[in-house]
């Protein structure tokens, strides 16, 4: 239960990470893309409204009436309602000149329903953006369809040798209806994105815990038997110190070439120690040191090989080249680093008694393991 509850808390900080990150992501990235569009579409009406003007002009100055010029771009744009946008033609006065749709020639233009006030030659993507929103608001809350009030004009550029001004329209309509379908598209896009990264991302977490897992079940298993084995070893140590206790009074009686004490130096004394009350031997510093059982200490001219060949080796065990240690000081004993076995003796050691990996079978066999 608490694993699942894990998971479920490991899900939703990445999906809330994730929307954070998502979030500032998209606003930045449909801003951008909203501005290109409107950009490259500012530009594309600027060029076109300037060709368009230079013809007219150029028919002008060529001699031709305007009233058959007239008839000839009113001809030209007749039906040029394109998607995006679309040119129109006005007088100095604000009349309708010519137009895609013939029904508005003649008619004035109307300010209020029209970026006209606000169109400069230097009009940015930034400004158009934020009128647009504007007029799209306004038109959703008047849910008026008309030709007139779905398109503004953003680009005014004058016809020389006339008082005619050419108009570049945006469709407000069409152009908004392509800046959501790009949301849109982006919104899915994340959307789609995060559920595969969101959910690839939990399933490797799982895929890598339970691996984990049976990781440190296996690590805890060895533990529980290293902890078996030890407690089996410890629990050896005793009955072995008991067994021993009670054959030291026959060993002493029947084994007349078995040494019974060690002559000991304390200082400048020589102190003989019987065997029996010896609970480790060690040397160091080439000095070797005799502990009794009562704590006290004492050296000796004769070296680990010599004491051990002259030692019971059923009451005496040879640990390492540096301890000589005796079965009733052997207080417990625990695993150290790997596969090793560190012994405890009372009275305690300054050094660590440790028993290497090779020699750890021969201390089991020792205990009769």
């Amino acid at each position: 239960m608490r694993k699942d509850k894990l998971y479920f808390l490991t899900f939703l900080s990445i999906t809330v990470i994730y929307i954070a990150i998502a979030s500032v992501a998209l606003h930045h990235l449909v801003k951008a893309s909203t501005h290109e569009l409107l950009e490259t579409h500012l530009e594309f009406s600027k060029k076109e409204a300037k060709t368009f003007a230079t013809l007219v002009s150029l028919q002008l100055a060529n001699g031709i009436k305007k009233d058959s010029v007239i008839n000839y771009i009113q001809t030209s744009l007749k039906g040029t309602d394109f998607e995006m946008g679309f040119l129109s033609m006005y007088d100095w006065s604000g009349r309708v000149v010519c137009h895609p749709d013939i029904k508005n020639v003649g008619q004035p233009a109307s300010s209020s329903e029209s970026f006209v006030s606000s169109v400069t030659d230097d009009l940015s993507a930034e400004i158009f953006s934020d009128l647009l929103k504007e007029r799209q608001k306004k038109f959703e809350e008047s849910n008026v369809d008309v030709l007139d009030q779905n398109s503004e004009v953003i680009y005014l550029y004058p016809v020389q040798n006339s008082d005619w001004v050419v108009a570049a329209h945006a469709n407000i309509k069409n152009i908004s209806l392509q800046l959501s379908e790009i949301r849109k598209r982006f919104y899915t896009i994340f959307l789609v994105m995060g559920l595969v990264v969101i959910l690839s991302y939990v399933i490797i977490v799982r895929l890598l815990g339970s691996a984990y897992e049976k990781r440190l079940e296996l690590q805890n298993q060895k533990l529980e038997d290293e902890v078996v084995n030890l407690s089996k070893l410890n629990r050896a140590v005793g009955d072995y110190q008991q067994m021993v206790i009670e054959k030291i009074p026959v060993s002493k009686t029947n084994d007349n070439n078995a040494k019974k004490r060690i002559l000991t130096y304390v200082r400048n004394e020589l102190v003989p120690i019987p065997i029996e009350e010896i609970a480790h031997i060690y040397t160091e510093s080439t000095i070797t040191y005799v502990v009794c059982i009562d704590g006290r200490r004492s050296t000796t001219n004769l070296s680990l090989d010599e004491l051990f060949s002259n030692l019971d080796e059923n009451y005496f065990f040879r640990a390492n080249r540096q301890f000589i240690i005796a079965i009733s000081a052997i207080n417990k004993i625990v695993k150290y680093g790997n596969n090793q076995l560190k012994i405890l003796v009372n009275p305690n050691s300054e050094v660590d008694i440790i028993i290497s990996k090779n020699r750890a079978a021969e201390f089991k066999q020792w205990l009769n393991l």
